[in-house]
């Protein structure tokens, strides 16, 4: 569970990087890209080539589907529904990803009869978060509606699936996870391809610097943290951490960048989120 908080602090700092710094600024299909490509460079020196035979070309696959799935396919869903929703809207249409995860790990995964109280801290982290970031809606967000469920699915369905695979041991995990940022990056190369704005590219030594950042921090060690530590904690934990995120973000942006926000309602919205965590918590059966 530690990582776990530190890894949401990180990436709620680098969450303000790009909305000050490169939102509108550097197209979103190429910031995933370099962020992708600098994440696979960062962690693929820990790959043991030399073991290369003994890894299993199957579980090398699955890593790479994974990190397809999970944060390829993601982030194009999720670039694509800001044609049709405002940034509000987008964050707000994120909160249901501890529900998605607690869903597919009990039914699509496999794992029966998931205990109710990890059901039940999915969903009260989905109302802190609502607490929080609920805003009106625009009248027309249907088609963006169903392209951020679809980015909640493949992050979900990306936790979930690392979880459930057999890796062996932590130096194991690490020294092939770089398999994961190769799907990554072939997915998130595809996007860049289809739908990547070339007028848009980075040219200032700062946004390369945050870039550089984002690429070997945020991502490179930050998804190998997250998916380490989703094998720690037990599915409702998980579940629940997904939406802290959104309290420590808006946290940073008013310590750092002095924005407005409605402390009541953040007070109440983060709450929530750590009482789900908690009742995760005591749930004391195997992860």
């Amino acid at each position: 569970m530690p990582l776990l908080i530190l890894i949401t602090l990180l990436w709620a700092a680098s969450f303000s990087l790009i909305g000050e710094y490169l939102a509108g600024q550097v197209d979103g299909y190429w910031v995933v890209f370099i962020r992708m490509v600098l994440a696979l460079l960062t962690i693929l020196p820990l790959f043991k080539w030399r073991k290369l035979q003994t890894y299993s070309a199957k579980t090398l696959t699955q890593l790479a589907v994974i990190g397809a799935v999970q944060i390829g396919f993601m982030y194009l869903f999720l670039y694509h529904a800001f044609l049709y929703l405002s940034v509000a809207e987008v964050l707000l249409f994120t909160i249901f990803t501890p529900l998605y995860i607690t869903l597919i790990d009990e039914i699509i995964i496999g794992r029966r009869r998931l205990p109710v109280v990890w059901w039940l801290a999915a969903a009260i982290s989905v109302a802190g978060a609502a607490v929080i970031r609920y805003q009106g809606l625009s009248a027309d967000f249907v088609i963006g509606f169903a392209l951020i469920q679809a980015a909640n699915i493949c992050f979900a369905a990306g936790q979930v699936a690392y979880k459930r695979l057999e890796l062996g041991s932590t130096q194991h995990q690490v020294q092939q996870f770089a398999a994961f940022f190769v799907g990554a990056s072939i997915v998130s190369g595809l996007g860049v391809l289809l739908f990547g704005n070339h007028q848009m590219m980075p040219n200032t030594s700062w946004q390369w610097g945050i870039l550089l950042w984002l690429g070997i921090v945020a991502s490179g060690l930050g998804y190998l943290g997250w998916n380490l530590a989703s094998k720690w904690v037990n599915t409702g934990q998980l579940a629940a951490m997904n939406n802290a995120l959104i309290p420590a973000g808006i946290l940073v942006n008013v310590l750092f960048w002095q924005q407005d926000t409605d402390w009541l309602r953040w007070l109440l919205g983060a709450s929530l989120i750590v009482v789900a965590v908690v009742l995760a918590s005591r749930q004391q059966i195997k992860p």
